[in-house]
Parts: C-alpha cells; structure tokens; sequence
C-alpha cells in the first residue's frame, strides 16, 4: 500500500493504492484513464497520511481492494499542499508521455 500526492494540471491530489510503484505501467493506466496524462508523484509515509485523515483514511482503505487498484482519499487541491511538507514527501517521479 502506498499514499501518495499527485500533482496534475488541476492541482494535487492524494492517492492511496495498491500498486508498488507510481511508474507502474497499470498504475499510469488508471490515472490516465481518469484523464491525467501527465503528473509528478511524490510518496507520503502511509502512517503520516493515516493520522491526518483518521476515519477517513479508514473508509477509503477499506473501499481498497487488494491489488490493481486506486483510490482518491482527498481532491481539494489546498488541503492536500498544505496538510504535508516537502520533507515529508518523497523524491518526485515524473511521468509524461
């Protein structure tokens, strides 16, 4: 399982799936078809992110299924900046195109 902040032209969003990785070609495959054709992704400590969303955190996961999977836990692009550091980020994986 993975959190993660996904910057895309209308502004970040945080994720949690199930994929091992956010270059992933399956994961791409999802993102793009919910039409984000291009992102930077920057992983969060899966803990970090339980703390700060609690009970929602809980129902998002457990709407998760096991494998080849994505969920939005939150889309308003202001909260998500500000409710995480950049130290808290992980290193930035670009992908275009």
């Amino acid at each position: 399982m993975k959190a993660g902040i996904v910057f895309t032209g209308t502004g970040p969003i945080l994720i949690l799936t199930s994929y091992d990785s956010f270059e992933d070609p399956k994961f791409i495959e999802k993102v793009s078809a919910k039409g984000i054709k291009k992102f930077i992704a920057r992983e969060l400590p899966l803990e970090k992110v339980k703390e700060k969303y609690g009970h929602q955190f809980s129902v998002v996961l457990g709407d998760l299924h096991q494998t080849d999977d994505l969920r939005v836990l939150d889309y308003n692009g202001h909260n998500v900046f500000y409710n995480f550091s950049f130290k808290e980020m992980g290193d930035p994986i670009y992908y275009e195109p």
